[in-house]
């Protein structure tokens, strides 16, 4: 559930949210009984809130219909569930199952392209290209390591080229470069 009011969203925003939600309905069955407006209420400082309430009503519906309340395992019964991409099931596949997939978010993107490290047009080119390089061993952690890097160092707006581990290896043509 927090990773589909994630989108989109901040993690404060949806820490704050969450925190509020799972302490009133942390179930399929009880999101059901809180209903959309109930949904809503704990959600609305979150982007989006409106379509995000629909979406978990929704989605717990048919975790309760279709796959006995259990989340599913598999890649395109997640995505078939309202409010999961390809990005978000990867999390999910990632994170709560152990899957050696990588989720490409603005941070992952940006990061592999100015790097040049797996460049790519749209986030299934990156996604490929990463797993691709990524060897098997690292596959599991490896999108946590670069969304971390890509939003505590390798920031969108001012790159923290003098904090970064990989500066050498960098091709990023604005880099900034140590002073000599």
């Amino acid at each position: 559930m927090a990773v589909v009011l994630s989108a989109q969203a901040t993690d404060v925003s949806v820490n704050k949210a969450t925190v509020s939600l799972f302490a009133d309905a942390n179930t399929p069955e009880a999101l059901l009984a809180l209903g959309e407006d109930g949904i809503r209420r704990h959600i609305r400082h979150i982007g989006l809130f409106n379509a995000k309430a629909g979406h978990l009503f929704a989605l717990s519906r048919i975790l309760l219909d279709q796959h006995e309340g259990q989340v599913p395992r598999d890649r395109e019964a997640l995505e078939a569930l309202p409010g999961v991409g390809r990005k978000t099931a990867n999390v999910i596949l990632n994170t709560a199952f152990g899957e050696p997939v990588i989720a490409v978010d603005t941070h992952v993107f940006r990061l592999a392209n100015r790097t040049r490290l797996a460049s790519g047009k749209t986030v299934l080119e990156v996604e490929k290209r990463l797993t691709r390089l990524i060897p098997p061993e690292f596959l599991e952690h490896a999108h946590h390591w670069l969304i971390l890097h890509g939003r505590y160092v390798c920031q969108a707006r001012k790159p923290r080229c003098g904090r970064c581990v990989i500066a050498d290896l960098c091709e990023y043509p604005k880099r900034q470069r140590p002073q000599e």
